[in-house]
Formats: C-alpha cells, structure tokens, sequence
C-alpha cells in the first residue's frame, strides 16, 4: 500500500484478533486491535483513513449497540461487521445504520480485504471532503461582514444594478466587493460561487 490506513479490530475472541491483525498487518495496514468497546473508546487513535471490523456479537454488548455509541459520539468510521450467527434483520439493521458490509464467518481473507479497502477508501475521501471544506470555511471567514451580506446576492445571480439597488450601495461599490469576494474564496467564475455558497449553506445547516 502506497498510503498510511489504520484498521481498528473489535472482537473478544483474541484467537480471531490475532487471525485478523496478521492478516491486515500483511496488507500493510496499521492495525489495533480491542477487546471492548470502552478500550476502544478510551484509546488514541492514529489520524489516518481507517475503518473498524467489528464482532455483532460482544460478551458484553452488541456490535449493533456499538456501533450506535460510536454514532452519538461522532466517531464516523467505516464499519465492516463480521459474525458466525448473523441473520437477515440483523444484517439489515447493521446495513442501515451505515455498515458498508456483513460478513459471515468463516469469511475468505480476500473479501474481508477487499471490506477494509473499500471501508478506508470511503473515509478518506470523507476526510479529503472535510479538508476541502474547512478550507473553505477558513476563506469565509476572511470576508468582511458587508462582503458577507453581499456573497448570497451575487450567489443568487442578481447584477450588481440590483445589488446596489437592494442594499443602498453604489454599483461602484459592489463590484468592488464582488471582486474581492471572488478573490478571497479562489472563485474562478460565478458557477464556482455558486457551488461554493451551496456548499457553506449546507454546512451551517448541519451544524
């Protein structure tokens, strides 16, 4: 592998843990592995794309109840399950709430890798998607609060006649702000703008 990944492994069977960490270790993950979910939690974690193969069934809680706490504490990782007694609700369940597979053992290593790689391709471009936005964010912020008050407009497609005619302003003036509001967000034409307003909306809005 040509890129740093880190693997995190849930299981309380160490025989499975150790069958595991070996298996991905070859594949030049960096691997961790855990035997409860509060080691898990309690851990420092590498910052590098990862995914976590998960048991569904713990001693002391489910994987599905795991995988529920790693949700409320924004702890957003791939997740690959893998269980010798699953079923279809289970399955189902699992697959809703955003595991992005459900292995059954025994499992051939080929399709437990191939879970991973898809797993850590997800979240690095997850990461690279939260780069790019708090780039973003960081470019907003630069804006002054008039050229703030003006983005959404010039966003909106109204000409600077409008803008000026909206917010009192001389039409000078506005293109003035327009232009440094292009430069200060790297907006290299009005639909870049746009998909750059859209993206911030959508940003707050989630928030």
């Amino acid at each position: 592998m040509t890129e740093q990944s880190a693997v995190f492994v849930l299981d309380d069977d160490p025989s499975v843990c150790a069958s595991l960490e070996s298996l991905l270790g070859s594949e030049g993950h960096d691997v961790h592995v855990f035997g409860t979910a509060e080691a898990f939690i309690a851990a420092e974690r590498p910052d590098l794309p990862g995914c976590m193969v998960l048991d569904v069934r713990l001693r002391r809680e489910s994987g599905l109840e795991v995988q529920r706490e790693l949700g409320r504490r924004g702890i957003d990782l791939p997740i690959v399950f893998i269980t010798g007694h699953g079923d279809v609700p289970m399955s189902v369940a699992a697959m809703k709430a955003g595991a992005i597979e459900f292995l059954l053992k025994p499992f051939r290593d080929q399709d437990l890798l191939d879970a991973v790689n898809k797993g850590i391709a997800i979240d690095r471009a997850r990461r690279e998607r939260a780069a790019r936005m708090a780039e973003l964010r960081d470019r907003f912020s630069a804006l002054t609060p008039r050229e703030r008050e003006i983005m959404p407009l010039v966003a909106g497609g109204l000409l600077n006649k409008q803008i000026a005619g909206n917010l009192q302003l001389s039409e000078v003036t506005v293109k003035v702000h327009r232009a440094q509001i292009m430069q200060k967000l790297r907006a290299r034409s009005l639909p870049d703008l746009v998909r750059m307003a859209d993206r911030l909306a959508a940003d707050t809005a989630r928030a």
